[in-house]
């Protein structure tokens, strides 16, 4: 009778592990350190997913260990990836629209971004989004800045003649038409470049400036403040055919795990931009302000240039550009 039971639990235990291990498994991809927001944001939905207890997994790859961090869109779109946390203008040479989303001065602060990705401008992006198989699960802007190595850039003759990253098609135009040399690389390659003096100068989020140590290689920083002229739309990302091939279950508990991580989300992202002011001070980096006068200049600067080249690549150009100014 005995020996029964022990085969009888050891059957059950054997068709447990049968099941655990066919839960469904997604991969996610992205291209910084577990210490950043953008990690943590995709942590949120993997535990919130796990404690649903839905018999679904997410496998976090962070750091670039899967993917590189401009070529996460295509295996995305491709199926070939499930999630991954991704600035979006890195897609634009895939869908130019998606440029708009790293528009200089087009978004005012953290709040008006919130209403930017709630609102028909986005809706008309997701619906690009659609064609090539990808859907939004959470929604999320980060603010940034300036760096450079020797001096402080407060305005746009402070770039003229430096070699220069920024994160996206529009913003290198508007640094272009400063006079700025453009050097295209994902920020977690920043470090070695102004290390090894491939750049002098950077923009990025000011979430990157703090958790790729880039107080450590250079002497100003201009953070975002009351004149923010860098935001970029960096959401958490899902290809649409596996999402649809989940059960309702799992299609419910991921929902409900991104809009609690879109609200960390949101609160993380308006402490990101004091909390890297006082990472560069504590490194003893000269912190530059920018004022009202110096943001009108790149503004201006940014609708020749910038806003002028979206508007004329795209035959709906100025209708989305028109969408997104819409949103107070």
């Amino acid at each position: 009778m005995n020996k029964f039971f022990a085969t009888a639990a050891a059957a059950a235990a054997l068709f447990a592990g049968a099941l655990s291990a066919n839960a469904t498994e997604l991969r996610l991809s992205h291209q910084w350190s577990d210490k950043d927001v953008r990690h943590q944001v995709a942590q949120i939905v993997a535990d919130e997913v796990a404690a649903a207890g839905v018999d679904l997994d997410i496998k976090i790859f962070p750091t670039e260990s899967l993917f590189k961090a401009r070529e996460q869109y295509t295996p995305l779109s491709r199926g070939q990836l499930d999630m991954t946390v991704l600035p979006l203008s890195y897609a634009g040479g895939q869908q130019p629209a998606y440029n708009l989303t790293l528009m200089p001065g087009l978004v005012k602060n953290h709040d008006h971004a919130a209403r930017l990705s709630d609102s028909p401008f986005m809706t008309a992006l997701e619906e690009k989004m659609a064609e090539d198989d990808v859907m939004v699960l959470v929604h999320g802007y980060l603010a940034g800045g300036f760096a450079a190595k020797d001096k402080c850039i407060r305005k746009p003759e402070d770039i003229a003649g430096l070699q220069t990253r920024a994160a996206g098609k529009s913003f290198e135009q508007m640094l272009a038409g400063a006079g700025a040399s453009i050097a295209s690389m994902a920020s977690s390659e920043v470090y070695n470049a102004m290390q090894s003096g491939v750049l002098d100068a950077v923009n990025t989020s000011s979430s990157s400036f703090v958790s790729f140590r880039l107080y450590e290689q250079v002497a100003c920083y201009t953070p975002a403040g009351e004149f923010a002229l860098w935001f970029m739309y960096q959401p958490l990302l899902m290809n649409k055919s596996t999402f649809d091939g989940l059960s309702s279950e799992q299609q419910a508990a991921l929902m409900a795990a991104a809009e609690k991580a879109e609200a960390f989300y949101l609160e993380e992202a308006k402490k990101e931009d004091a909390a890297s002011v006082e990472a560069f001070r504590a490194a003893n980096v000269e912190i530059a302000e920018m004022t009202q006068e110096d943001f009108d200049a790149w503004l201006a600067l940014a609708k020749e240039t910038s806003f002028k080249a979206f508007v004329e690549e795209l035959p709906d150009g100025q209708a989305l550009l028109d969408m997104a100014l819409a949103v107070e």
